[in-house]
């Protein structure tokens, strides 16, 4: 099943994806930084300590940027979704925290500085605008967090993370998609706004 939904899940991605966002670490797909053995439950490699790391960054930046979306935006679609996000991500990130306990991986509680600036650049805009820059940025996060669950399926050995991970490929794909719906919504509205062209 967890292969299944792998494969499922990366065949709704643009082909051009992967040029587009690229590895999240910046190495091969192939590559292993220790030698595969049996691993028990909670035995980790690189991979899943870099995988525990980067998903909880993304994982609370879905909740503190979902908060804000629900504060400002006055579209009722964006909205939901901003607390589908913080609901859904929130518990997301509770069990990789556990998860990560056990296996004896440090986490950040803070936002990192990516999303830091992501965070107060939205502070800065209203209506519309807001709307569009918000759905864009979830667009491209959850795209990176596509691959990064396929990331430590493919090259994790801890079995509670590479299980946890694909276990969230699924959804993090529904969040994708209506992000993308969302943005197609915003577009309908616009050109109903501004009518059809004035003929000569």
């Amino acid at each position: 099943m967890r292969c299944v939904a792998l494969a499922f899940g990366l065949a709704l991605l643009p082909s051009d994806i992967w040029a587009q966002i690229g590895n999240p670490t910046g190495w091969a797909p192939d590559t292993k930084m220790e030698e595969a053995g049996v691993p028990a439950p909670n035995q980790t490699n690189y991979q899943d300590r870099l995988f525990a790391q980067l998903a909880t960054a993304g994982g609370m930046a879905e909740v503190e940027l979902g908060k804000l979306a629900s504060d400002k935006t006055a579209h009722e679609g964006v909205k939901r979704f901003a607390e589908r996000m913080i609901d859904e991500h929130g518990k997301a990130n509770d069990a990789l925290k556990t998860i990560a306990k056990e296996s004896k991986i440090p986490l950040s509680d803070q936002l990192d500085p990516d999303h830091k600036k992501v965070h107060a650049d939205l502070q800065k805009l209203d209506g519309v605008q807001f709307d569009r820059a918000y759905l864009a940025a979830q667009i491209v996060d959850h795209q990176k967090t596509v691959q990064l669950l396929a990331w430590e399926i493919g090259q994790g050995e801890d079995a509670e993370l590479q299980r946890f991970a694909s276990q969230s490929l699924t959804g993090v794909l529904e969040h994708l998609a209506a992000a993308r719906n969302l943005v197609a919504d915003l577009n309908l509205r616009s050109s109903a706004d501004n009518g059809p062209p004035a003929h000569q």
